[in-house]
Parts: C-alpha cells; structure tokens; sequence
C-alpha cells in the first residue's frame, strides 16, 4: 500500500503539468510521498473547494499550487484550508513570469501564499519538504544530504 500523501501538487491546466512533475521528481527523490492533480479554480471550483477543505483530514501537510494570470487556484486553495500553500508564479503567453509573481505574492490579508520564483518547480518542492520535515529526523537527514 502506497503512503499517504504529505504534499498536494495542484496544476491549473495540462500545460503546467511538465513543470510540475520536476517537483514531483525532487519530493519523490527525497521520499516525501505526493500526489498531483489537476483542478481550476475558475473550471472546477467545487472540486478545488472540496480538495482544499478536506486536505488536513487526508493527512496532507502542505500544498503547491501554479499561479498563472489570475493567481486564483493558489488564492481558493489558501483560503479553505489551514495548511501552508506555496505558490508556483507560471509564465505564459499572457503574463511574464515577473507578472505572474507579482499576482502570487499579493494575495489578501489572512490569506497567505509562500511564493518562490517563476516557474520554481523544484524550490516549492524543496521548501514543503523542509515544512514536512519539521517534525521527521529521517527528513530532514535526507534534506541534510540534497542540501
């Protein structure tokens, strides 16, 4: 039987998806168990609503989230839930990776969004390891060792 995920990896649409995987190959190099899924705030709002609320009884410890123009699947994910939500600023067509930043770390009051650099697939992986790891030895020896 596979582990429980720890760490939540959400993409707001397929193209994210390549980039993604990179921080599902770094959690999964240091045995952080993941799981990634694609969901839109603006398609499947009910779905990010239910992913999100029930995240912490799932066992989940932190999540990742892509933020692109709007920054909205990071925003709905953080505000209905208590666990930390890092997000990952997407560039595009649309929006430079600068502009995609900017939107991820301005989020409202009382709803925070740790936001590494644009299309920083591998940092958000890294940093929400190091969040599981607070309270796991074997994590952070292993963090110890990447690092």
């Amino acid at each position: 039987m596979a582990a429980t995920p720890k760490v939540g990896v959400l993409v707001a649409s397929p193209t994210e998806v390549t980039l993604m995987r990179q921080a599902v190959a770094i959690l999964e190099r240091l045995g952080v168990p993941n799981e990634l899924r694609e969901m839109s705030s603006s398609r499947n709002p009910d779905l990010v609503d239910e992913y999100a609320r029930t995240a912490f009884e799932r066992g989940l410890k932190v999540l990742i989230c892509t933020t692109g123009i709007s920054g909205h699947l990071a925003a709905a994910v953080a505000a209905r839930t208590i666990l930390p939500v890092i997000g990952v600023p997407i560039a595009s067509d649309q929006m430079s990776g600068e502009q995609s930043l900017f939107v991820t770390a301005q989020m409202p009051s009382g709803v925070p969004v740790a936001t590494v650099g644009p299309d920083a697939a591998v940092n958000a992986a890294v940093l929400a390891a190091e969040i599981v790891g607070i309270g796991d030895p074997d994590l952070q020896a292993v963090l110890w060792r990447f690092k």
